[in-house]
This record gives C-alpha cells, sequence and structure tokens, in this order.
C-alpha cells in the first residue's frame, strides 16, 4: 500500500504536473479572476522553468554528494540497482529497451569485465502499480547475456519494487560477509538515497555513481527546451522528497547521506 501510495501522491506532487493542471485550469476558468491567476501561475511558472537553470541547481548537489571513487583494487561483489530498463517498450518491441540511466547497465558490464572473480547481482522487479508479464531482471537478464556477461556469474533478484526493497532482496539473496567490498552501481542523483538505505540496513557499500546529468560549469545557464528542464526538475524533486520520506520513514539514518570519512 505505501508503493502504491507514493505512485499516487507523486503524480500529484510532480512539478510538470502541477504546472500543467494551473494551465488547463486557468484557460478553461479564465472568465473568473481565479482562473485568471491559474492561467499566469502556469505560465509564468514554464517561463521561468526556461530561462532559469532551477534543474540544475536542483540536481548539481545531488550529483555532487558522491565523487566517483579509483577503481579499489579488490572488489567481492558488484550491485546494480534497476531503474535503467523500460519494461514497456521491451514488451512492445521484442528487444531489450533501456531509459535514459542506461549507463547503470553499460557500467556494470565494464566493471564485471574489470574484475572477474567478483559476485555479480540486479536487483529490480516491478516499478508499475499494475504488475507487467516481465520484470526489470528479466530484461536485464536478456540484456546481459548479450553483452556477454558470464551468467554464471549473475544473480537476478526480481522482487523489488523500490530503493529500500532493493537493498533488503539483496542482502538476502547475497548473504554478504563483514569485510566484502561491495560496489554499488546506480545513477549519480540517486546515490545518496541508495547509499543511504544501505548503510541503514548494516550493508556499508562503494558507490560508483553513473548517468549524470547535470551539464559542464561553461553550460549552466544556456538555455534549451523547456520539456528537458521539467524532466529535470521532476528527477530531482522526485529525489529530494524521496530523501525526505525515507528518512522520515527511518529507512535511512541521515537526511542527505555524506560519503564516510
Amino acid at each position: 500500500m505505501l508503493f502504491i501510495l507514493a505512485k499516487l501522491v507523486w503524480a500529484l506532487l510532480r512539478p510538470s504536473s502541477i504546472l500543467l493542471l494551473l494551465c488547463m485550469f486557468g484557460t478553461l476558468c479564465r472568465g473568473r479572476r481565479w482562473g485568471f491567476r491559474a492561467l499566469v501561475a502556469g505560465v509564468g511558472g514554464l517561463v521561468v522553468v526556461a530561462l532559469v537553470p532551477l534543474d540544475r541547481w536542483l540536481m548539481a548537489p545531488l550529483e555532487d554528494r558522491f565523487p566517483q571513487a579509483s577503481p579499489p583494487a579488490h572488489v567481492d561483489g558488484i550491485i546494480v540497482l534497476g531503474g535503467a530498463v523500460d519494461t514497456r517498450r521491451t514488451i512492445e518491441h521484442g528487444i531489450p529497451a533501456l531509459t535514459s540511466a542506461a549507463e547503470r547497465m553499460t557500467a556494470f558490464a565494464g566493471l564485471a569485465r574489470r574484475y572477474p572473480q567478483a559476485r555479480l547481482v540486479f536487483t529490480g522487479g516491478s516499478g508499475e502499480i499494475l504488475k507487467k508479464s516481465i520484470t526489470e531482471a528479466d530484461v536485464a537478464r536478456a540484456l546481459f547475456t548479450d553483452l556477454g556477461v558470464p551468467q554464471e556469474r549473475m544473480t537476478y533478484e526480481n522482487q523489488s519494487r523500490t530503493t529500500y526493497e532493493n537493498a533488503i532482496e539483496t542482502r538476502r539473496l547475497m548473504q554478504p560477509k563483514p569485510g566484502e567490498v561491495w560496489l554499488l552501481v546506480t545513477s549519480a542523483n540517486h546515490m545518496p538515497r541508495a547509499v543511504g538505505v544501505f548503510r541503514r540496513i548494516g550493508w556499508p557499500v562503494v558507490p560508483w555513481p553513473v548517468a549524470y546529468k547535470t551539464p559542464p560549469l561553461e553550460e549552466f545557464f544556456q538555455l534549451g527546451p523547456v520539456g528537458d528542464h521539467l524532466v529535470g526538475i521532476d528527477l530531482s524533486v522526485h529525489e529530494w522528497i524521496g530523501l525526505l520520506a525515507y528518512y522520515l520513514t527511518g529507512r535511512t539514518e541521515a537526511l542527505f547521506p555524506a560519503p564516510s570519512p
């Protein structure tokens, strides 16, 4: 129920949805004072999104929280979190389809070659309210098989639907031992929440952030498509709300997890 509630609440709190609803409501009720105000707020919000790099300001602290680490000399295992595969398009076209977070999968395949003795695990079930006929793990299995990742080293966890469940179910399957070195591969903007969850369940991991969205500093104030800015704001706000929700529900010990000393 918590998973479904979170999905429904986010559908209403997504910034792009709020601006769209304000514009639609204001247009339909523009003959009334509060309708005009809603229209001004919606259009004004879109203008601000187009001219001010709000998406970059919100995204940069998330992505910069855990800098890219030097490759460890020894690694016992590598974990990649779901969220980089598109089950809908996979079902429609019959081949593995990836999202804008595809670097999670390519980086994982590269690390698998770098550390040939490491145990490998993909964790991800279905992120949909209504479960599909295939899970993210099913798509990952087909993709990694095509990429030549040794399947005898792979473990696929297909029950989790949230980041917290990713950590719980993966620990149950892999049974990590104290002192082992495990890399955690996920998008840079998602890394603070992911690391916080793994720490909360007592599994220290080495962050391996990928799939950066923040542009170089010299491009920070360049104008771009409004749609791209809205997507960036949605992604950032989703993570900030997720950090707050996980902290309030005890799934992380810190509001904004930081690198270990």
